[in-house]
């Protein structure tokens, strides 16, 4: 497997290119599968920090980009992403090098998201309503959707190259610049990124990578030439940074923990629905915001799910995460790995394990390996019921009629996603509109790039994805006009 070069990993990409750091401060790369090194990458100081932030301040107050035509954005971007596609394998093996998602989800979830992410979120800018002429009795304007300006992205681990997307693609379209803190699990697949950026010829500056501890980090996202935090990632850490950029007016986009519900009515197809779960609840080993990791069901189907979904634990190879056969790999760091397992721990002490339990799997003797995990009745108020684990592990509690099982599914800190199952469509629909989660799927459909996707309650604040998902990049203007000036617009 090829790693990033040690030429690049000792650099920063800043201002469209490849610098020194000012610091000799690294940060060390731990393979999940091996618990050894794979690479060194420079951590960035204040002074670099400073740099990064002012050579996007440049570029959005001085450079070409903001204003381009949106055409040209758009080219840009696309050819963006033709480089990624070069590139999916790379940055699949990166992935599954650096924080252990098995290949096979790498190749497909990791790194070709972001190709029919970038695709649509073109295809909606071209759509989007950049100036809008409104008439009333009471008066008439242009509404404008302007660039923001200088935009921080912060992005998690688990979904490195899809989030840094999902943040970039609808803030480089309106016009705004980034800079963008990789987490320090997964910096090689960010600076990758960097590479396609300078290979598709995007202006200098408005893409800058700094990874960075997280002293280094909150300075970053609280400077005073930032104006707009894209942040994903724990509510604690989302809680704290909101409460500084909402000291100093900053708006932020918050991307949070998840907590989320499977209902299965007793209509569904227990067959077909639990094997929807194996992407809804445990794709990327388990470590996604959004899966399903409650499991609701009435007390007359539970034995038939529970049996369903310790068939599909069972189907589930566990091992290293480069066999293309295995669909559960490990952690991403030994740290991850202890969290896991306490909350395992936890739960044996409130529920019965149907499979799994305390302990690395017998067969594997290194990596940060948990076994995938089933517990039943579960109540609702247990903490592996309310809080989020982050891995493998599925807590299963009953009920005995809808409106209590909406009840659980709400009981809840978190709204991020949920699930119906039913062969009953609009009885599914009407019991995910009671459902206070920022997404309900329905019989294991997902929403797509064009539709938004966030939370409620300690899930978040904003949307990203969709339309919805580029209203944070922009600022919004109101023109007073002359009605028949207006009016000859709208004809």
């Amino acid at each position: 497997m090829k790693m990033i070069s040690e030429t690049i990993g000792s650099k920063l990409f800043i201002g469209g290119e490849w610098v020194e750091p000012k610091s000799t401060a690294t940060i060390e790369v731990i393979s999940p599968l091996t618990e050894k090194p794979i690479a060194s990458v420079a951590r960035a100081s204040r002074e670099d920090v400073d740099r990064a932030v002012s050579a996007a301040r440049q570029a959005f107050d001085t450079g070409p980009w903001p204003r381009f035509a949106l055409e040209e954005r758009i080219a840009a971007i696309l050819r963006l992403r033709a480089e990624i596609e070069k590139r999916t394998e790379a940055f699949a093996e990166v992935i599954t090098g650096e924080m252990g998602s098995p290949i096979s989800y790498s190749r497909i979830g990791q790194a070709r998201t972001p190709l029919s992410m970038l695709q649509e979120q073109c295809e909606i800018a071209a759509r989007f309503p950049w100036t809008e002429w409104r008439s009333s009795p009471t008066g008439s304007a242009c509404v404008v959707r302007s660039a923001k300006g200088v935009v921080v992205s912060i992005v998690p681990w688990n979904m490195p190259l899809v989030a840094i997307v999902q943040k970039i693609g609808p803030a480089l379209l309106s016009g705004c610049t980034v800079i963008v803190k990789p987490a320090p699990e997964t910096p090689l697949s960010a600076m990758l990124l960097a590479e396609c950026i300078r290979e598709a010829q995007l202006p200098p500056g408005i893409f800058n990578l700094v990874p960075a501890d997280r002293e280094e980090s909150e300075y970053l996202a609280l400077h005073p030439d930032v104006d707009k935090v894209s942040f994903t990632g724990s509510t604690v850490a989302g809680r704290k940074l909101a409460s500084a950029c909402g000291e100093r007016l900053r708006p932020i986009t918050l991307e949070l923990g998840g907590k989320s519900a499977a209902i299965f009515l007793d209509d569904a197809d227990i067959a077909a629905s639990v094997e929807a779960l194996r992407v809804g609840s445990l794709r990327n080993s388990g470590q996604v915001c959004s899966l399903k990791t409650r499991i609701l069901v009435s007390k007359k189907r539970e034995s038939q799910v529970i049996e369903a979904l310790a068939g599909l634990i069972d189907s589930m190879p566990i091992g290293d995460p480069f066999d293309a056969n295995t669909q559960i790999g490990p952690m991403v760091s030994k740290r991850q790995m202890e969290r896991v397992s306490n909350y395992i721990e936890q739960g044996l002490k409130e529920g019965r394990a149907i499979r799994g339990g305390l302990g690395r799997p017998a067969e594997l003797n290194h990596g940060w390996f948990v076994r995938p995990t089933l517990l039943a009745s579960v109540h609702p108020n247990a903490v592996i019921a309310q809080e989020e684990v982050f891995g493998p592990v599925l807590a299963l509690s009953t009920f005995e009629t809808e409106d209590e099982a909406i009840a659980i599914a709400n009981n809840s800190a978190f709204g991020l996603s949920g699930a119906v199952f039913s062969s009953n469509l609009e009885k599914a629909i009407a019991v995910a509109g009671r459902v206070k989660t920022g997404v309900v799927e329905i019989n294991g459909r997902g929403i797509g790039h064009h539709s938004p996707f966030g939370g409620v309650k300690d899930s978040g604040l904003g949307r990203e994805g969709g339309p919805e998902g580029f209203d944070p990049y922009v600022d919004i203007k109101s023109i007073g006009l002359p009605k028949e000036y207006v009016e000859t617009r709208l004809l």
